[in-house]
């Protein structure tokens, strides 16, 4: 790094110092690669999704089935993003057991999102959808880098939680 002088580093959105493996809901946007409308299209207030959409959808929901120690808050599919709340219950201890890796690849793990955190599960995620759907033949990408809010309160969840359900009626209103 010293060559480049950071000049080539995105410095992170994530909160400093925070694990993203703790128990916490967390608000989380992933958004399409220039906000192309691969999802489908908003009609009478409510989200008709594409063939994509449907794929973003049910991959979604699949999350649960293939993560430790996660639930599913709200969750909304919209023309070129996705909005949904991850609820981490715990670290999954057998995982931490699991990052120890010979020397030569502590630096990679160290960098790497850590199994179980919300980076990875959001990787893991967007890695799926983008799988299946260039699997059938689909041009498809997403927007690099996520969204993230760590949802402090149960007021905040309810209010967050009726955004994401209320969404699509209220698009045209952005």
């Amino acid at each position: 790094m010293q060559k480049y002088r950071n000049k080539y580093r995105s410095s992170s959105l994530r909160l400093p110092n925070w694990d993203y493996r703790n128990t916490a809901s967390y608000f989380i946007t992933v958004c399409t690669h220039n906000r192309q409308h691969f999802f489908g299209e908003i009609i009478s207030q409510r989200m008709e999704l594409s063939p994509v959409g449907v794929i973003a959808d049910n991959l979604w929901h699949e999350i649960k089935n293939h993560t430790n120690n996660v639930e599913l808050g709200a969750f909304v599919v919209m023309p070129d993003h996705i909005h949904g709340i991850l609820i981490l219950t715990g670290i999954d201890h057998d995982d931490e057991h699991a990052t120890h890796l010979p020397t030569p690849n502590q630096f990679m793990s160290k960098i790497s999102p850590k199994r179980g955190s919300v980076s990875a599960i959001v990787r893991s995620y967007k890695s799926a959808v983008t799988r299946h759907v260039r699997r059938l033949g689909y041009d498809f990408e997403w927007q690099n880098r996520f969204y993230d809010h760590i949802i402090r309160d149960d007021k905040s969840f309810q209010k967050i939680s009726e955004y994401i359900v209320s969404n699509p009626a209220k698009w045209n209103e952005n």
